[in-house]
């Protein structure tokens, strides 16, 4: 007798499947963080150490450009978006590769595939969590309070995980078929650190720009960000913001329907 062990056909199956291998998902994210740090001397602390130097190397940028000075600190401005950021890029790098990382587990065994890339944007959460402790560290030291804006962080680390999850399934899938773009991801990465408001508030980019520079989705969230943790001293562009939605829903939707539809190819292929 031979058993065949496939997805399920429904959509409603697929997810819970999904949820009866939830644990999982747990296991192969812990697993990427072990494997990570392992054999390194300062282990985690390279979650703090690499925000820290981006920080300092864009608060340095700012000065030395001349940059125009804001209410708050330069190191404060450029490490609430240096988080999302950081979020953003760790998410999407490991999710992209993920699969092409795990060759043995999509061979050999059935469960959801996408559990892979759910683990890598697991995996970056938890090094966004560890870096929380830096910003709480840099407010203290400057002697700024945070106020009721600051509510709306979870919010807008769900839209930057979700990002980062559509586009990295999308991307995901590709890399299965298609190895180059494995090289394509962090150039694509390395473009969007410095067309986002990292060094500089979005503010200052001209007003007849604004539309099409909103359609970077980072920006909404990115200032979203600087707006929660800055309070009202930082603007909020709403119709920056609501871009980013749109487009993190669509790049969602899209990534996910995407990953379903190839992902029946990925033991052959791969």
């Amino acid at each position: 007798m031979k058993l065949i062990i496939e997805p399920g056909r429904s959509a409603s199956q697929y997810w819970r499947e999904l949820w009866h291998y939830r644990e999982l998902l747990y296991f192969l994210a812990w697993r990427d963080l072990a494997v990570r740090y392992k054999q390194t001397v300062i282990g985690v602390a390279w979650a703090l150490i690499r925000p820290a130097l981006t920080m300092v190397v864009f608060v340095l940028f700012r000065r030395l450009m001349g940059a125009e000075r804001s209410h708050v600190s330069d190191v404060l401005l450029v490490l609430s978006a240096v988080l999302p950021w950081q979020l953003f890029a760790n998410a999407l790098s490991e999710s992209s590769t993920s699969l092409i990382n795990n060759t043995n587990l999509l061979s050999k065994v059935y469960f959801p595939r996408l559990i892979i890339p759910g683990a890598s944007v697991a995996a970056a959460l938890v090094d966004f969590l560890i870096t929380l402790g830096l910003l709480a560290v840099v407010m203290m030291w400057q002697g700024f309070a945070p106020g009721w804006t600051l509510a709306a962080l979870p919010v807008l680390v769900v839209a930057t995980l979700a990002l980062s999850t559509g586009i990295g399934l999308f991307l995901a899938a590709l890399n299965v078929q298609y190895r180059d773009f494995r090289y394509v991801v962090p150039f694509i990465i390395q473009i969007g650190l410095f067309v986002s408001p990292i060094a500089f508030a979005s503010a200052n980019v001209p007003e007849r720009w604004k539309l099409l520079y909103s359609f970077n989705p980072l920006v909404g969230i990115i200032d979203g960000f600087r707006w929660s943790i800055l309070g009202a001293q930082t603007p909020l562009d709403r119709r920056a913001v609501t871009m980013s939605l749109v487009i993190t829903v669509l790049s969602v939707c899209y990534g996910v329907w995407y990953f379903r539809r190839m992902e029946r190819r990925f033991a052959d292929v791969i």
